[in-house]
C-alpha cells in the first residue's frame, strides 16, 4: 500500500525549496519517491518562472513526458534492478505482479467451492471449468467442495437450486473428468454436486460432513405467485433427487424419502450410500500431496 503526503506550497518560497535534491539519497531509489522528487522539481521551476508560457500546452506536454519517463524507469537508471511491484519468470520478460492464489490453483487445474452457491460463486466456478476444458481436454480437474449449498449454515436460503444444476451440467458438458473431494461440509445442493464427480474419483476427507435435504422456498408476494414458486421448488427437489439417485445407484423413491428430512452422512456412510467412492486418509496417497505444477512456473 502506498502512502500519500499532502504538502502546502508557498509560491514565493517554493523556488528555494523545490528541486531535484529535495529527497534524501536513500529515498531516491524508490520509484514513487523519485516520481515525487521530479514532480516537485518541475513544480518549483514553473512557480519560479516569470514567463507566461510556463503553463502553455507545449510546456505541459514536456512535463508529462518527463514524469512518465521517471515513473517507468527502474531504480538507478535504465540499468537498475526491476521494480518490486513486478516480477520476472526465468528466461522471460517482466510480466507484472504475481497472480493471486485462486489463479495459482486454477493453473494446477483445481476448482475450489468454499461458499454457498450464490450467482457470483456459480459464475466463477463455471468460468473456471470452461477455461480448463479449452486449455486441455484430457487432464482431469479436481474440485474441492466446502459449501453449505444454497443455504447458509443456519438454514437460511441464499440461492436457488438452478445454481447447482448449472455447475452439475457443465461438469458433464466438459470433456476433462472432474474429481470431487468434500472438505468440511457438503450440504444440500453441494452434496449433489459432490456426487456428480467421476466414478472412482469422488472422495471426502475423514472429518467432512455430507447432508441431504430438500430445497427451501424463497417465495414472497401474492398467493398465486407463491403457488407458482412452490411448484418450481417441487420440480427442483425432484431434479436434485434424480441426479443423486443416478450417481449413487439408489432407487429414486429412497432418495426422495431421505431428502424429506435432513439426513447427515459421515464419510464412511456416504461411501455406503453411493455418494462418494472413498475416504482419503492421512496414510493414503492423496491428491493433496501432489506438488503443484505452477511452482515450476514461478
Amino acid at each position: 500500500m502506498h502512502s500519500v503526503s499532502v504538502v502546502v506550497i508557498n509560491p514565493i518560497l517554493a523556488p528555494q525549496f523545490l528541486g531535484p535534491n529535495i529527497l534524501p539519497s536513500h529515498l531516491k531509489s524508490k520509484p514513487s519517491m523519485r516520481f515525487a522528487a521530479v514532480a516537485f522539481a518541475v513544480l518549483g521551476a514553473l512557480l519560479a518562472s516569470p514567463n507566461a508560457n510556463a503553463f502553455s500546452p507545449s510546456a505541459r506536454s514536456k512535463v508529462l513526458r518527463d514524469l512518465q519517463e521517471v515513473s517507468m524507469a527502474p531504480p538507478g537508471g535504465r540499468g537498475g534492478a526491476a521494480s518490486p511491484d513486478s516480477y520476472s519468470s526465468p528466461g522471460q520478460s517482466q510480466i507484472g505482479p504475481p497472480p493471486d492464489l485462486p489463479s495459482l490453483l486454477l493453473h494446477n487445474r483445481i476448482v475450489y467451492i468454499g461458499m454457498p452457491l450464490v450467482p457470483a460463486v456459480t459464475e466463477l466456478v463455471i468460468a473456471e471449468l470452461l477455461y480448463l476444458n479449452y486449455e486441455d481436454q484430457n487432464k482431469p480437474v479436481t474440485m474441492y467442495i466446502n459449501s453449505s449449498g444454497t443455504t447458509t449454515a443456519t438454514g437460511q436460503a441464499v440461492g436457488f437450486e438452478t445454481e447447482a444444476f448449472a455447475i452439475a451440467d457443465v461438469m458433464k458438458y466438459i470433456r476433462p473428468p472432474v474429481d470431487t473431494i468434500a472438505i468440511g461440509q457438503a450440504f444440500g445442493a453441494a452434496a449433489m454436486i459432490l456426487s456428480q464427480g467421476r466414478k472412482g474419483g469422488r472422495a471426502a476427507l475423514p472429518n467432512a460432513t455430507i447432508r441431504l435435504n430438500q430445497p427451501k422456498s424463497q417465495a414472497r408476494g401474492q398467493a398465486s405467485d407463491i403457488a407458482i414458486r412452490a411448484r418450481e421448488v417441487a420440480h427442483n427437489r425432484r431434479t436434485t433427487c434424480e441426479l443423486i439417485a443416478q450417481a449413487s445407484g439408489k432407487p429414486l423413491s429412497v432418495v426422495i424419502n431421505d431428502c424429506q428430512r435432513v439426513k447427515y452422512l459421515q464419510p464412511d456412510e456416504a461411501v455406503e450410500y453411493g455418494l462418494i467412492d472413498k475416504v482419503i486418509r492421512r496414510e493414503e496417497v492423496s491428491p493433496l500431496m501432489m506438488k503443484p505444477s505452477f511452482m515450476a512456473q514461478l
